[in-house]
Parts: structure tokens; C-alpha cells; sequence
């Protein structure tokens, strides 16, 4: 169903309390580099403390080999986090479109949240939450166009902000949200010396990191290598429900 929270286009001031609360979903299945790089970023920050939550504490697998562990449930995590934050992935993903209680957890915490934010396709699960109706954001390149099917606007840009959301595009377009987050939580010259403290200074050996730089042969294959018509009935029962729209013969879940 729709919700009815309202976002201010100005983010509320900052709790002004240590620790700098930053809360993270983190789920099954989310791409390990969406979440380690802003991390890296923000947890830089004078008395930041960060929250990885999910429904129980312990081992979360990621998308790759890896396994991380949720330091907090959902129920625990603060209810005004300066900072909530959702990953991507590719099905961890998907499979969140359709949880009841994640997308309500979200909306609870985005409701007192300073900033909602994400990177890569975990922008999909914010406006499924009805976090992104009306605002502009980006996502991976692969999905960015389907936050049209919840009101947003898609925005091909490597970090866009509205008002007091931000998203990051795809993946390693992680660093570059927590360094231009960083500089509004704190400021740029803090923001600038984490990045020197990373030495990020990105200098890619080739130069196909978006479709319009890959070209289309490149981008079609590896376009093909996402199941993106096997996520679209998913995508779009999540946009029927945030919209109103019956979805008869499926019932919904919280996973």
C-alpha cells in the first residue's frame, strides 16, 4: 500500500549525539563492495558507530565468498540514525522487493533518518519502501530505469542527491557517495582527508565502466549476464503494491 510519509527537501539537523549513527540493511545476498566502500568512508568520521542490521544478529552471506556478520537486529537500530543506508545486490535484492517487513522497517527508520541513502540496486528496495516517490536517484545501470515504476525519477549520474536522499550508481560508485556524504555529515576538508587516507585516486586501465564509454557490443553482453527479465515479474508486483494496485494470487510475505 502507499505510504504517506513526507520528506523535507532540507535533511533534519544531525542528532548531534557520539556516536554518528549509521545504520546499514544488511542482507543476504548484498554485493560486498556496495557496502565495504561507504563504509570505509564513513566509519572514518569522528564517533561514527555503524549499524549492520538484518532480522537476527550473526553470519549474513554476501553475493560473493564472503560472509558478514549483523551486529544488530532490525528491531534494535536506532530509530533517528543520522545516516540509513541500503547496499545493493543482485537476487539478496530482488527478494527484499517484496518483504513486508523490511520495506516497513525501512519506512519506520526513514522516517526519523537525517539521511536515506544507498548504492547501486539498493535504490530498488528504497523506492519499493516508497522512500524515492517523486525524488530523483540513480542505481545500476542495469536496473536504474525500473525506480521509474515506483515515481522516481532515474538519473544517470554517479551520485545524486535530493533533498535529503542520496544514492549511489552502481557498485564502486560506493566511494565517491561516502566521500560527498562525508563532507555534508562533517565537512569537505574531513571528507577530503579520507580520501587521501585511502589514496583514492581512481586511474581504471580501461575505460568501460558505463555502457555509454563501453559501447554497445560490451554493454549487451554483459547486460545478458543479469537475470533482469527473471527480477521483472518481482519488480513489478513490488510497484503495483507500493501504488495500490491489487496483485491477486499472490500473497505477500515477510521473509
Amino acid at each position: 500500500m502507499p505510504h504517506d510519509l513526507e520528506l523535507q527537501d532540507e535533511r533534519r539537523p544531525l542528532s548531534g549525539q557520539t556516536p554518528l549513527s549509521i545504520v546499514v540493511l544488511l542482507y543476504p545476498g548484498c554485493t560486498l563492495l556496495d557496502l565495504a566502500g561507504p563504509e570505509a568512508v564513513l566509519a572514518a568520521l569522528p564517533g561514527a558507530r555503524v549499524y549492520a542490521c538484518w532480522k537476527e544478529t550473526g553470519p549474513v552471506p554476501t553475493d560473493g565468498s564472503l560472509t558478514l556478520l549483523a551486529n544488530c537486529t532490525l528491531e534494535d537500530a536506532p530509530q533517528e540514525p543520522d545516516v540509513l543506508f541500503v547496499p545493493g545486490g543482485a537476487e539478496g535484492t530482488i527478494a527484499l522487493l517484496n518483504d513486508t517487513t523490511v520495506l516497513g522497517w525501512l519506512r519506520s527508520r526513514g522516517a526519523g533518518a537525517a539521511w536515506i541513502t544507498s548504492v547501486c540496486s539498493g535504490s530498488l528496495v528504497l523506492a519499493a519502501a516508497g522512500l524515492l516517490q517523486g525524488r530523483r536517484a540513480t542505481s545500476h545501470w542495469v536496473v536504474r530505469d525500473a525506480l521509474a515504476l515506483f515515481g522516481a525519477t532515474p538519473v544517470a549520474e554517479r551520485v545524486v542527491q535530493d533533498g535529503p536522499i542520496m544514492t549511489g550508481g552502481g557498485v564502486t560508485a560506493g566511494i565517491d557517495f561516502g566521500l560527498q556524504l562525508a563532507a555534508r555529515l562533517s565537512s569537505q576538508g574531513a571528507a577530503r582527508g579520507i580520501q587521501l587516507a585511502l589514496e583514492y585516486a581512481p586511474a581504471p586501465p580501461f575505460t568501460s565502466g558505463t555502457p555509454e564509454s563501453a559501447g554497445p557490443a560490451l554493454t549487451a553482453e554483459v547486460a545478458a549476464t543479469f537475470d533482469v527479465a527473471g527480477a521483472e515479474p518481482a519488480i513489478a508486483r513490488a510497484a503495483r503494491r507500493l501504488l495500490g494496485a491489487a496483485d491477486p494470487g499472490h500473497a505477500e510475505h515477510g521473509q
